[in-house]
């Protein structure tokens, strides 16, 4: 029997949350379990001074979807408490929530200061997009805190963070990093997408907003595309009604349903993604065709401290280099019978793809050679099957090399 003072586990927080049983309008109340999908563009008002005091700001009465809607509220409600913030703001997709978060902070003028690894489409944004616009974005190391520092100047209004980074794996100290923002004045964002608040809660270590492309480990099932941000609430609705209000990258109801049945099973999923990790990791880091595994649970990780420090967890996701390089690890992906040939990550079946010429693709040869993202990289999404299944497949395809 649970004691009153006692905190209740990640897992029971998941499935339980606030606990949104329906109350709505009908001749009995309708409790249901399942947070209902409200598929209405718009919602209607008691009378015109009902409208007019929802559309001063007086009445937080739904309008219309593209600004909130019942289902995206409890997502949020949910992400917000997992991630342990005051509030969330639901998306269309992760680079919806990029692009979100960084107009809601910066405007022509400004200056971003991000790692230097990061997800190929947040890359694109950061080098193509926003320079467009008049913001400028300096890449930097991300293992160093102090390229941060160095890199901050007067017309800087975010620092962005990706960490474990995409697909290296590199990690940021996040508490160091955030210290120094501080002390300059700006927030600091963490696309937490690799660990989940399961695994790391950034506004913890000193962060103010986390990012997620919830596409990936929230719904764990292929089959959603979204983005969420997490932080203060006066900066969520000025995100809201502004940005999303303008731009309009909304979540549609039923992909916020989706994720809301996904965070049932999140620490369940992610305790198997990272079980088999552990043994693929060993498994490759043992094979004699395997030139280099990459992964923060091995002791080999020059970050494996840090991974200790700030996550409760190592993830499900490796990287590894074969001996022959890029026609190698072609041959390893090509023929894979089991794991999917596929970009994005965090579902239930292990994807393997090559970010050089997939995900990373943005990038320039130099620049991936700069950030560390060899030709040769295969990086593999661990799904949900049995293990030992996963490793017969990558040795069969390793002794076709």
């Amino acid at each position: 029997m649970q004691k009153k003072d006692q905190s209740p586990g990640f897992a029971t927080l998941c499935i339980h949350g606030k606990k949104h049983l329906d109350k709505h309008v009908g001749e009995r109340p309708i409790r249901a379990v399942s947070t209902p999908i409200f598929q209405s563009s718009t919602f209607a008002f008691e009378n015109v001074d009902h409208g007019a005091a929802v559309f001063r700001g007086e009445d937080a009465s739904y309008v219309y979807t593209r600004l909130g809607n019942p289902t995206q509220a409890a997502l949020e409600t949910e992400m917000a408490y997992l991630e342990k913030g005051e509030a969330a703001l639901a998306l269309a997709s992760g680079m919806a929530a990029a692009t979100t978060a960084v107009l809601t902070c910066c405007r022509s003028g400004d200056h971003i200061v991000a790692g230097d690894t990061l997800y190929g489409g947040t890359h694109q944004l950061f080098t193509q997009t926003l320079p467009r616009l008049g913001i400028e974005v300096t890449e930097v190391p991300a293992q160093d805190p102090r390229n941060f520092e160095r890199a901050i100047t007067k017309k800087t209004r975010l620092v962005y963070l990706e960490t474990p980074a995409n697909p290296t794996l590199v990690l940021t100290d996040i508490a160091a990093v955030a210290e120094i923002a501080r002390r300059k004045g700006m927030p600091v964002l963490v696309d937490n997408t690799f660990c989940t608040p399961y695994l790391q809660n950034p506004l913890e270590l000193g962060a103010d907003i986390v990012l997620h492309s919830a596409t990936k480990y929230i719904g764990g099932h292929g089959d959603t595309v979204a983005g969420i941000l997490v932080g203060k609430a006066d900066w969520m609705m000025q995100a809201r009604m502004e940005i999303l209000r303008d731009v309009g990258g909304c979540i549609s109801p039923f992909n916020a349903w989706l994720l809301l049945r996904g965070l049932k099973t999140l620490p369940v999923r992610m305790d198997r993604h990272m079980e088999n990790a552990m043994e693929i990791a060993h498994f490759l880091g043992y094979h004699p065709k395997v030139t280099e595994v990459i992964y923060p649970g091995l002791k080999t990780h020059p970050q494996h401290a840090l991974a200790r420090r700030q996550q409760r967890g190592f993830g499900g996701m490796i990287s590894f280099m074969v001996a022959g390089g890029r026609e190698a690890g072609k041959v390893v992906m090509d023929n894979v019978q089991l794991c999917t040939l596929a970009v994005s990550l965090g579902d239930v079946d292990t994807l393997i793809e090559h970010p050089a010429s997939m995900t990373h693709s943005t990038y320039s040869e130099q620049d991936l050679v700069k950030v560390g993202i060899d030709p040769g990289m295969v990086r593999l999404s661990v799904g949900l099957e049995n293990v030992e299944d996963i490793i017969a497949d990558l040795r069969q395809a390793l002794t076709l090399i």
